[in-house]
This record gives structure tokens, C-alpha cells and sequence, in this order.
């Protein structure tokens, strides 16, 4: 009769999941949303403390009787924020977030430091782009010096709160490895890409210790109080909400290829190896289970579809209704979904574009689908760098908000064609964080249970939610997918950048 709890903190709300082991049932899920700060110049921040009422809110929700049979918790956390902490544990400023753009210069002036892209690459197995941490660092010197002059740790959003939680910092693999000073291959800090970012000051001093991925840590016990929990529950290690979605998914043995339809769109499968890209046409990050994790992820997916809605004034939930009557290729309007600059292909200061209008394509349902298609496009052109190299898959595990629709659904076998399945479980960070705190909780008492194992045992697919590539629409989005292209390399012609040449 025990719980486990998963947290999702995401961009747009903090989700809990309430797992039974036992009966392999979510007995609750509740979420809190989020605002978000954008500017003109690209930030994209929020508060820490945002997350922290947010959690606060999701956990008064669960019954009384609910909380007192939790035993363990783990956090899933947007990766790449920047939560700068003074000695006392006060978060200085507000935590610069995945999505912000803004520090580009900074990227470029540390890739230099380094040696260039290439050296980045030899030095960690990933460059320095857009988004990860490291640039954010030197951002909030030039730019918030008050908070910089105090800063005493470096946490990631899932980093702080488990900190709340417990008292304690400390990162995983999985989480440090989006930050771009980890060395994945050797899962260790890179000293050279530290200094390559600061020269005056020692980074490590900085960075909390790294844990195991199946480490767990007391909760605080005034925490456990004010959440209503007992107070021998544990913490696991967390990760990032990719990473933890991985777990969610099934996706930590070799053979799975698992997308994420979220505000990013993410494409990710195990490795057993480090499997490092020299052009860095992906993410080689470490799992959040001892393994690794390449990763593509664009940082424009469902934004296009709600943007779009919200612009000719309906809910995505709509979105179905407005696109009957429209058709593969959205009768030639292809969308570049860069509304928030773009990090696969590496083109941050990039902006959205539609194409191919005339006056007969030019309406509501065709815009919203070719926004649709467009978000698909930008995840199908980082899986041909995948198979590029290698890399062979047979289905897709689709999770995210995307994966609600049907017609998103069927456009992802199309597009791939390849077999989209979708889990029971659609919060797949959450319930990942779920099955990794199971994980950390039955080490912690002594067993030996293989994370596999747990999730071929936990993780189940709904065969309703299942959809088979059309071979005629195949037909239809490969010419769809190669104007796609075409028009990529377009904007990369416009908005590339030779700064941080190799």
C-alpha cells in the first residue's frame, strides 16, 4: 500500500503522479501552472519559487491518506536552466530557462576560449549552444554582476528543487550532461571548458558533487511536515524531464526510439556506449540510469500548433475539428516553426516563416497544419542524422501533449513511417520520475533491481492510441518533408552564424 511520487517541473506547469507498484495504477495526477518571463532579447526565465508553490499546490491535492503512504519521490526538471544560489541557499535571480536565446554571444565567446566547436566536442562531446547552461554563467556576470558577486552553487531547476526537498545538492549524469561542461564520455566535469567559461574563478568550487543515478536522499523532515509525507521518505537522484521521459517510456535498453511532443520537441534513445556525433547533429548526453542518452531536441514543437490556435482564436483541443478538410502537405504551406530561435539545426537567432502561400491554401485549417507538419519536419530531419549514423529503429514511443492527437499521431507514422505506440502513462517525465524513485528505493533497502526490468514490468503501451504508417500518405509527406528541407536551407543561408567556427 505504499506511493510513489514523480514531479514533472516543466516550462509550462508542475505535474505530480501518484504511482501503486503494486496494482501498476497512477491512483492520482494532478498539475499547477506556470507563468512565464520573455523578452524581446530572447530570456525566457522563471522564479524558482513559482516551482516550489506549484509543487506545494499539486501535493495539497493528493488525499491526506494518499500522502501518508508515499515512501519515495523523484524529480524530473527542464533541463539547461541556470539557478543561481548564494551561501545560504537563496536563489539570487530569476532561473534562466532552455528556451532562452538570449546568451548566444556568450556561447560563441566560450567555444572560442575553448578552441572552437570542434575542441568543445573533443573536450565534452558537445558544443556549447544555445540554452545549456554554461553560457548563462558568463550572461549573468556581464548582466545581473550583483547576483554573479554572490554566487556560491550553480543548480538546474530538478537540482533546486530536490535541494528544497532535502537540504542537500548534488547533480545526476543525465541533467549534468545538458549543461555542456560535463565530459560524457568520462562523466566528469570538463576543468577545461570550467575555465574556458570563467577564468577568474574555479567553477568546480560551484558545482555540486555528482550522484549516482540510483542515489537517494532523506527528506527534509520540516518538508515532509509541510507536505503532509512521512518522514523517512526518500529522494531519488532525479534528472532531466528527457531523461526521466526516457525511463517513462521504456527507452533504457538499446532498440527504442522514444519522441516527445511537448513545447520542445525531443528524440531520444539508450545507449549503452557514449555515442558522440563530431558534426554535434545531436545531443550526446549521459541517461538518467547509468547509460546514455543522444538526443535531438528542437526547441519549437507545440508552441507552433498553440500559437497558431491562439492566433485565429481557437484551443488546440479544436485542433482536430479545423484541420477536416485539409491534407498532407497542407496544400503546399510549409511552415518553419522558429519561433523561438532554434537549437537542431544550431540556428538561435532564427525566426519562423511560412511559405508557399497563394490565394487559394491561405486559411485557418491549412495554417495550423502546416504548423503541425512543420514541428514533425524539424524532429524527422534530426532522426536522418541518427540513421546517418547508424542508429536503427522499428517503432516510436510518442509521449508529451502532442500525443493526445490522433491526427499528430498518424503525421508522425506517416512522416517517419515507422509504428507510433503510445504508453498508458502520458505524463512520461513524471512517471518516469516515478519509476526512477522505485528504482533508487529498492537499492537503498538492499535489492538489486535492473532498471529494465522495472520498466518492462511497469511501462505499458495503449493499443487504442497505436497508429500504422498509410502507405499513400508516405507518398504525399516525403515531397512535403524535401520542400521542408529546401526551405531549411534557406534559413540557414539567412540566419547562420560563422561566430564559434570550428
Amino acid at each position: 500500500m505504499t506511493l510513489f511520487i514523480g514531479l514533472d517541473v516543466g516550462t509550462q506547469s508542475v505535474k505530480l503522479v501518484a504511482y501503486d507498484p503494486r496494482t501498476r495504477t497512477v491512483v492520482a495526477t494532478f498539475g499547477q501552472p506556470l507563468e512565464l518571463i520573455a523578452r524581446e532579447d530572447g530570456s525566457r526565465e522563471q522564479e524558482a519559487g513559482w516551482w516550489i508553490d506549484a509543487i506545494r499546490a499539486c501535493f495539497a491535492k493528493l488525499d491526506s491518506s494518499q500522502r501518508a503512504r508515499v515512501i519515495a519521490i523523484g524529480v524530473s526538471g527542464q533541463q539547461h536552466g541556470f539557478v543561481p544560489v548564494d551561501a545560504e541557499g537563496q536563489v539570487l535571480a530569476p532561473a534562466k530557462l532552455w528556451c532562452d536565446t538570449s546568451t548566444q554571444t556568450e556561447c560563441d565567446l566560450i567555444m572560442q576560449a575553448a578552441g572552437g566547436v570542434s575542441r568543445c566536442i573533443e573536450l565534452a562531446g558537445n558544443p556549447i549552444l544555445a540554452g545549456y547552461t554554461a553560457s548563462k554563467l558568463p550572461w549573468t556576470r556581464a548582466h545581473r554582476p550583483e547576483a554573479y558577486a554572490k554566487l556560491a552553487a550553480i543548480l538546474l531547476p530538478h537540482d533546486y528543487v530536490n535541494y528544497w526537498l532535502t537540504g542537500e545538492r548534488w547533480m545526476e549524469c543525465g541533467d549534468a550532461s545538458g549543461t555542456g561542461w560535463l565530459d560524457v564520455r568520462a562523466r566528469q566535469w570538463s576543468r577545461d571548458l570550467l575555465s574556458a567559461t570563467d577564468r577568474e574563478n574555479d567553477l568546480g568550487a560551484y558545482l555540486p558533487a555528482l550522484a549516482e543515478a540510483d542515489a537517494s536522499f532523506r527528506i527534509d523532515p520540516a518538508i515532509a511536515d509541510e507536505l503532509g509525507v512521512p518522514r523517512d521518505v526518500l529522494v531519488s537522484a532525479g534528472g532531466g524531464d528527457n531523461m526521466m521521459a526516457a525511463i517513462g517510456t521504456g527507452n533504457v535498453e538499446p532498440g527504442v526510439l522514444s519522441m516527445s511532443l511537448g513545447t520542445s520537441g525531443t528524440l531520444f534513445a539508450y545507449a549503452d556506449r557514449p555515442v558522440v556525433d563530431e558534426q554535434a547533429g545531436w545531443a550526446a548526453f549521459c541517461s538518467s540510469t547509468g547509460g546514455w542518452l543522444p538526443l535531438i531536441c528542437t526547441m519549437n514543437c507545440t508552441v507552433a500548433t498553440e500559437t497558431v490556435a491562439k492566433t485565429f482564436g481557437f484551443s488546440t483541443r479544436e485542433g482536430e475539428t479545423v484541420m477536416v478538410g485539409t491534407k498532407p502537405g497542407a496544400d503546399g504551406l510549409v511552415m518553419l516553426p522558429f519561433l523561438n530561435g532554434e537549437r537542431t539545426p544550431d540556428l538561435p537567432h532564427a525566426r519562423g516563416a511560412l511559405f508557399g502561400m497563394d490565394a487559394n491554401n491561405l486559411s485557418r485549417g491549412n495554417i495550423y497544419r502546416a504548423a503541425m507538419e512543420g514541428a514533425t519536419y524539424a524532429l524527422r530531419n534530426g532522426f536522418d542524422s541518427l540513421k546517418a549514423a547508424g542508429m536503427q529503429f522499428t517503432a516510436i514511443r510518442l509521449t508529451g501533449g502532442g500525443s493526445n492527437s490522433p491526427a499528430w499521431r498518424q503525421m508522425v507514422a506517416d512522416v517517419f513511417e515507422l509504428p507510433v505506440a503510445v504508453p498508458e502513462q502520458s505524463e512520461g517525465a513524471a512517471f518516469g520520475a516515478a519509476l526512477q524513485a522505485l528504482w533508487a528505493h529498492d537499492h537503498a533497502n538492499g535489492g538489486t533491481q535492473d532498471i529494465a526490468a522495472i520498466a518492462r514490468g511497469h511501462v505499458r503501451v495503449d493499443d487504442t492510441l497505436s497508429a500504422t504508417p498509410d502507405p499513400q500518405t508516405n507518398a504525399a509527406y516525403r515531397g512535403a518533408y524535401r520542400e521542408f528541407l529546401r526551405y531549411l536551407d534557406a534559413a540557414k543561408q539567412l540566419y547562420g552564424s560563422p561566430a564559434g567556427a570550428r
